[in-house]
């Protein structure tokens, strides 16, 4: 019976840490929506605090449509479509990691705007108003992207041009949506400083961020993903998906990124299948290429998209 005892006691002390480990990296709570001017920490954000927050009042002031799908596993998935023109193409842009959709694309939504461009900015799954509470990194995120290029698809027609465009995890998310069946009127991707997978990150930020050695924790990692979110960490990966896609992609990444290196873009770019450009920004920090040279992101975005056509 005393052997008994301590088994149960060491399973449920080993679950115990599972479900702690899931939690850590990810679970998603109230604590991480609707945080409009929560800036990350660090000096790159510090000073770039007032044009960020200028552009986030700017965009919370715009009208916008309260649009919902279902996701392939039953969430109900929330977006708000900004309207400009009928019949203008539409840019699908899709935040980062415990991020929100409005403080991420401040910039890029402004610069879609006066592109002439209608908008879908998505709350992704477990943030926002979008339902769940388990963040996959992109390997199910993938499959909310195409459900939503298909809303967009058949809410606009098949003449509209559609662009896919993410920060971060969004980028990383949209180049793994890149080899699914998407509609055909998908022109391009624009991947801001994507990474090249979901293992690759956790990595590189349990060993940077948390100093401990990620060799031994992945598989614990691995693990509670399957566990309690339902997904293999393993299961999607962005170098993948580009090597093996037809759809041109943009690549963007800052040179002074310190959380998702700048390497991990030229990694992609190295293993892209479809046309694609890489442009990085000297000095800019994660997901600070906008806002630290506006004139440039567009000449680039606005080359990119005017080369697949509007």
């Amino acid at each position: 019976m005393a052997v008994l005892i301590a088994a149960l006691i060491l399973a449920a002390l080993a679950l115990a840490v599972l479900y702690a480990v899931w939690a850590l990296a990810f679970r998603s709570t109230a604590r991480w929506r609707r945080k409009y001017s929560a800036m990350p920490e660090g000096e790159q954000y510090y000073v770039n605090r007032d044009f960020m927050l200028s552009l986030i009042d700017e965009m919370r002031g715009l009208e916008y449509e309260d649009v919902e799908i279902k996701s392939f596993d039953g969430l109900t998935l929330h977006g708000r479509w900004y309207q400009l023109r009928e019949g203008a193409p539409v840019q699908i842009e899709m935040h980062g990691y415990r991020g929100e959709a409005v403080r991420d694309f401040c910039g890029g939504n402004r610069l879609s705007r006066s592109m002439g461009m209608n908008t879908l900015v998505v709350d992704q799954r477990a943030h926002g108003e979008s339902g769940g509470k388990c963040i996959s990194f992109g390997v199910k995120e993938r499959f909310d992207c195409q459900s939503w290029a298909q809303y967009a698809y058949l809410r606009c027609g098949p003449e509209t041009p559609i662009y896919l465009a993410g920060v971060s995890m969004g980028a990383a998310t949209v180049l793994m949506a890149a080899d699914l069946q998407l509609p055909h009127t998908v022109r391009g991707i624009i991947a801001d400083c994507p990474y090249t997978s979901p293992e690759a990150i956790i990595r590189k930020v349990v060993s940077q961020y948390l100093r401990l050695p990620a060799g031994p924790l992945m598989p614990l990692v691995r693990l509670s993903a399957r566990l309690f979110g339902g997904f293999s960490l393993s299961g999607a990966s962005a170098e993948k998906s580009v090597a093996e896609t037809d759809i041109p992609i943009l690549l963007i990444h800052g040179e002074d990124d310190r959380f998702v290196p700048c390497d991990m873009s030229r990694e992609l770019a190295a293993k892209c299948a479809s046309p694609h450009e890489l442009v990085t920004f000297p000095g800019a920090g994660h997901g600070l290429s906008y806002i630290v040279d506006p004139a440039r992101y567009e000449r680039a975005v606005r080359q990119f998209v005017g080369e697949r056509g509007e």
